[in-house]
């Protein structure tokens, strides 16, 4: 009776198993609600066979106790059988007969009235045992009702805990490779490649201007040399101040100005004297 009483506390416990409490203490969810399912599988199994063997013995008791009433019946039929053998044998007028028979008439009764007191007293614990029995087959029932919240619970944690996994990388990623961000690797890689283009079109800038001032410079310096050509020419009395039908004009600049009115001068210098301005 005692082992039956520590059968039906070992699961009364376990049916009262907080599973909340156990997966709040939990470091890793995942192992520790497999070890659960693994460990509640174990203890159902291991009640399972205790509840089995429990009932199995309630089923000897009972056949025992239908044994004992079979028997105190059998006994009874013996018993009835010699009383009237006796009654025969003492109506016929053989006492010493009858007293025999009645003799094991009696002898029946005792062995059916033990017989009876075996079943009378199997009969308590018979009780006690289906009671037994009954209430550790709710408790196994119980059990595979919370194994089964248990392992449906585990698959959805662990179903949310891979999604959330999932999210965090997700948007890891995102915030990694997020170009409006202006720490991010992009940006200041964008930020280096307008620095070159700027500084490419100042350099595009620079020259563009400087091969103009050169062509510039050229073209006065070429305008200037021929004035002093000319001016040469008119001196020696070998060239004339107009220049050739063939040879483009001159551009003359601000700064050739006087130089030009001082050739001048001196060209009126060499008219004949007499000569009238007119003339030309």
């Amino acid at each position: 009776m005692a082992e039956k009483q520590s059968i039906l506390g070992r699961v009364a416990q376990l049916t009262r198993a907080n599973i909340n409490a156990l997966l709040d203490r939990a470091e890793d969810p995942e192992k520790m609600l497999n070890q659960l399912v693994r460990d509640y599988s174990t203890s159902i199994a291991e009640a399972r066979e205790a509840v089995a063997q429990t009932v199995g013995n309630l089923r000897l008791a009972e056949k025992d106790h239908e044994a004992d009433l079979a028997e105190a019946r059998d006994w009874g039929g013996k018993a009835l059988a010699a009383s009237r053998k006796a009654d025969q044998l003492r109506a016929a007028g053989d006492a010493a007969g009858a007293d025999k028979w009645d003799s094991l008439a009696k002898v029946a009764l005792t062995k059916q009235i033990n017989a009876e007191n075996e079943a009378k007293a199997a009969e308590p614990l018979i009780a006690s045992q289906r009671q037994v029995v009954d209430q550790l087959k709710n408790g196994l029932q119980q059990m595979e009702l919370r194994l089964s919240e248990l392992q449906s619970r585990r698959d959805q944690l662990l179903a949310r805990q891979k999604t959330a996994e999932a999210q965090v990388k997700v948007h890891g990623a995102i915030q990694s490779i997020n170009v409006l961000d202006p720490t991010s690797e992009l940006a200041r890689y964008e930020d280096q490649v307008r620095r070159v283009e700027a500084q490419a079109a100042g350099q595009a800038e620079l020259a563009g201007s400087s091969l103009e001032s050169q062509f510039a410079e050229l073209e006065a310096s070429g305008t200037s040399m021929e004035a002093e050509a000319r001016l040469a020419a008119l001196k020696t009395g070998q060239g004339t101040a107009l220049p050739s039908a063939t040879t483009s004009p001159a551009q003359i600049t601000e700064g050739d100005e006087a130089r030009l009115d001082a050739a001048f001068q001196e060209l009126k210098a060499q008219t004949r004297p007499g000569e009238d301005d007119s003339s030309y």
